[in-house]
């Protein structure tokens, strides 16, 4: 499947998530119940859909996907800083393919009182594609890779909102579709993105 993360953004995204980018309309009363929601429908769709990326003799046995409890602590407003000059480049994946990327930017945030930083890349062909000219494609890994999430890293999905900030919200992180099957091609995330601490928010590993 050419672009991997496609499935989850036309089937998971919902009015939660595209709030959860815009910290002024953030209400805690409404974020949580969405946020079950958003994942029941994902367990569904992972079940039920013919683009899902479980293997058809593997769905008898799907029951659910598997989450951290939600945490505002990890829903961070971060500082913005995009780059005069996107550099492209070709980001490994887990196969031969070498989709093509731009690095677009960077964020920065605190936790715990000490202060880390992630890349922010577009995909070159998607953001041709009608409705994804704003998206921005987060991949990160963390301290709880293969121990309790997925060893490839997880990613997250934002969108450019010409403010100095972005929420970067690691509730929503979400596992590749190699997580689920190896026949995909998925981007590893950059050594940038390695992020030195337990982002223990967002999706797990999927074998328990």
């Amino acid at each position: 499947m050419k672009y991997f993360f496609l499935f989850i953004l036309l089937t998971i995204l919902s009015s939660a998530t595209v709030l959860a980018q815009v910290e002024g309309e953030f209400d805690p009363k409404t974020y949580f119940p969405n946020l079950k929601i958003e994942r029941e429908q994902k367990d569904s769709e992972m079940k039920s859909s013919e683009k899902s990326p479980i293997a058809a003799d593997e769905k008898d046995l799907f029951d659910k996907l598997f989450y951290y409890e939600p945490d505002t602590a990890f829903r961070k407003v971060a500082v913005f800083k995009r780059f005069d000059q996107a550099t492209r480049f070709l980001m490994k994946t887990t196969t031969e393919r070498l989709p093509e990327y731009s690095l677009y930017g960077a964020v920065n945030f605190i936790h715990d009182g000490k202060s880390y930083t992630l890349n922010v890349y577009q995909n070159i062909e998607l953001v041709k594609k009608p409705g994804y000219e704003k998206h921005l494609f987060l991949p990160f890994n963390d301290e709880t890779n293969s121990d309790e999430t997925y060893g490839g890293g997880r990613f997250l999905d934002l969108t450019e909102n010409g403010a100095d900030t972005l929420v970067i919200d690691f509730n929503l992180a979400y596992n590749p579709y190699c997580a689920y099957n190896h026949k995909y091609s998925c981007p590893i995330p950059p050594e940038e993105n390695n992020l030195k601490i337990r982002i223990m928010a967002g999706e797990k590993k999927w074998h328990q």
